[in-house]
């Protein structure tokens, strides 16, 4: 099998849903791949209110999170894109479904799609694209 068709199928591999598979070819070449699924998406809703210092008599505003916290569950480099020239997974404004993939988290070498556990809208992307994240770093805020 030609190096190219199997840097496509590891490509492939790494943009689908698919955990494992195994190809046995007639000329008895034989691929077997399979992705690390260690990873476990953490959401946690966050709801704050302004608050009043007395001390300084100051007014200090906390930006009120209406909606579900998408955190990273690893350490990694976050993608909003399968790839360069691919259209993003997700936009503000975008409504979700409960396991429709938000985004990508490069770890290792290893893409892992992170999925939504929520459905609804997405009001917020809390990173950029390309950034380095560590685990519970804020992705999304999902309404």
């Amino acid at each position: 099998m030609e190096y190219d068709k199997i840097k496509q199928l590891m490509e492939d591999m790494g943009n689908s849903k698919l955990t494992s598979i195994d190809i046995d070819f007639p000329d008895g070449t034989k691929i077997s791949m399979k992705k690390d699924l260690a990873c476990e998406t953490k959401v946690v809703q966050v709801e704050s209110k302004a608050i009043e210092v007395n001390d300084t008599k100051e007014k200090v505003e906390v930006k009120e999170v209406k909606g579900n916290i998408v955190k990273s569950p690893m350490v990694g480099t976050f993608y909003l894109k399968p790839s360069p020239t691919s259209d993003p997974y997700v936009e503000i404004g975008k409504n979700v479904k409960m396991g429709e993939t938000l985004c990508i988290i490069e770890a290792m070498k290893l893409m892992n799609e992170i999925e939504s556990e929520y459905e609804g809208k997405v009001v917020e992307i809390l990173v950029k694209d390309g950034e380095p994240v560590e685990y519970g770093t804020e992705l999304f805020v999902i309404e």
